[in-house]
C-alpha cells in the first residue's frame, strides 16, 4: 500500500479527528498528510498538491464534503480519481447512497479502530475499480457497492444473461447516449465521458464492426476537441448514430433511468 500513500489531503473541520488520523497513517506508513478545515482550502490542496488518496468528513456545516467531492471529480485536476473515503459518525443509509453517487470509494464510520482504516486503505489500494466517467456519476463503479443476494423480480429481458462484458459494453453505450444528450447543457463533461467511452469501447470490444464505429465516433469527437468550437447535439447524435445501434433495444426500457455505474 506505502506507494501509493505517500500523499494524503485529510479535509476535516475538527483539528483533533485530523490529528488522530495523521498519527494513524504515520504508524501505517512514511507519508506527508495535509489538513483541511474548509472547502476552499481542501480545493486548494486536491488542486495543487496532487494528494494520492482523499480523506473526507460528512456531517458538520463548516465543510461541504460531498459538494467537494463532486467537485473533484469533475475537475481537470491530477488527482481527480483519487481515491476518497468519508468519515462520520452519523453514518445513516441516506448518507452512505449519497456519498457513493457522489463518488466515493469507501466509508468509515466514527469511532473506528486501526483495523477499520486498514481494511479502507487495502480497498483503496489493493483492489483497483473500474472508473465510470459518465456525465450525470463520475467516480468508482458502483456496482461494488450492489448486493450479490437480491431476490426479488428480475426487471429486464437480460436480468442474469448478461456477461461481465457485456455489462462493460452496454455501461459505455448508455454512457455515450447520456452524454450525446447533454451535449450542450453540460458540453465538457459530456465531451469528456464520449471520448472515455468511445477510447474504452475500442480497448474491450472484441466486435470489429464496434471497434470500428468506436475509433470513427472517436475520431470526430478528437478533431472537433481541438477546434475549439462547441459540439451540438444534432452533430454528436449523428456521430452517435452507428455506435448506438449496438445497444440492445431492451435497453430502451430503462432510458430514464440514472446512468449505470
Amino acid at each position: 500500500m506505502a506507494p501509493k500513500l505517500k500523499r494524503v489531503l485529510v479535509a476535516d473541520p475538527e483539528a483533533g479527528a485530523a490529528r488522530l488520523f495523521t498519527e494513524l497513517m504515520r504508524e501505517i506508513c512514511q507519508t506527508h498528510v495535509w489538513s483541511a478545515a474548509n472547502t476552499e482550502r481542501a480545493m486548494k490542496v486536491a488542486e495543487t498538491c496532487d494528494p494520492q488518496l482523499v480523506i473526507v468528513s460528512l456531517g458538520d456545516e463548516r465543510l461541504d464534503g460531498l459538494g467537494f467531492v463532486r467537485k473533484l471529480r469533475r475537475s481537470t485536476w491530477t488527482c481527480r480519481k483519487a481515491p476518497v473515503i468519508t468519515i462520520t459518525g452519523a453514518a445513516t443509509a441516506g448518507m452512505i447512497l449519497a456519498a457513493r453517487d457522489a463518488g466515493v470509494h469507501e466509508f468509515l464510520r466514527k469511532p473506528y479502530s486501526m483495523k477499520d482504516l486498514l481494511r479502507r486503505l487495502e480497498a483503496v489500494t489493493l483492489r483497483e475499480r473500474d472508473w465510470v466517467e459518465g456525465v450525470a456519476y463520475i467516480g468508482p463503479d458502483r456496482r461494488r457497492f450492489n448486493s450479490g443476494d437480491y431476490a426479488g423480480p428480475l426487471k429486464r429481458k437480460t436480468d442474469g444473461s448478461e456477461t461481465p462484458y457485456q455489462q462493460k459494453i452496454n455501461q459505455c453505450l448508455k454512457i455515450i447516449r447520456a452524454a450525446v444528450a447533454a451535449a450542450e447543457t453540460d458540453p465538457d463533461q459530456a465531451m469528456r465521458a464520449m471520448l472515455a467511452q468511445a477510447q474504452q469501447l475500442q480497448s474491450i470490444a472484441t466486435d470489429f464492426q464496434l471497434t470500428l464505429a468506436a475509433s470513427e465516433f472517436y475520431r470526430h469527437l478528437s478533431r472537433h476537441k481541438q477546434s475549439g468550437q462547441p459540439l451540438s447535439r444534432a452533430v454528436a447524435e449523428t456521430w452517435a448514430a452507428r455506435i448506438l445501434t449496438f445497444l440492445p433495444k431492451d435497453a430502451d426500457a430503462n432510458r430514464k433511468a440514472p446512468e449505470a455505474a
